[in-house]
């Protein structure tokens, strides 16, 4: 079986890091398990609570938007969206987390990421949505 990072995990090598150049490579603060599967090693779901989701609309800004509208006239990755669709990736997470904290979970499983435009492509924003399941864990 293909080994699954979790939330409250850092990617391989990054505490071995001297300097974080970035935000989203920090730990996100009081974080519970979660995951993409649907058990937590080591571990067995008491109770399901339900459905949680963390949700946030973002825009580029107009400067970045400029800017990064050059950019995509050339092939390669645009850095300006990278960090902003990485940045409300991490949010949404956080949010997730949070809602499944006040409705008494300690670990979500099932996560998942969902974004779409809103408002018309024109109009620079897009949603982010993170959802899981929310459930109570004990070790076994």
């Amino acid at each position: 079986m293909p080994h699954r990072r979790n939330c409250w995990q850092n990617p391989p090598g990054v505490a071995n890091l001297k300097i974080m150049t970035d935000s989203a490579d920090l730990p996100i603060p009081e974080a519970i398990p979660c995951t993409t599967a649907f058990e937590i090693p080591g571990h067995v779901v008491d109770q399901h609570l339900g459905l949680t989701w963390g949700v946030l609309v973002r825009s580029v800004g107009f400067t970045k938007g400029i800017t990064s509208s050059f950019r995509a006239l050339k092939a390669g990755e645009v850095p300006q969206y990278t960090d902003v669709v990485d940045s409300a990736r991490r949010d949404a997470l956080q949010r997730l987390i949070t809602h499944a904290q006040s409705m008494g979970a300690n670990a979500v499983i099932g996560v998942r990421f969902d974004s779409s435009d809103v408002g018309g492509g024109d109009a620079g924003l897009s949603e982010i949505l993170a959802y899981g399941t929310a459930v109570i864990i004990r070790p076994i």
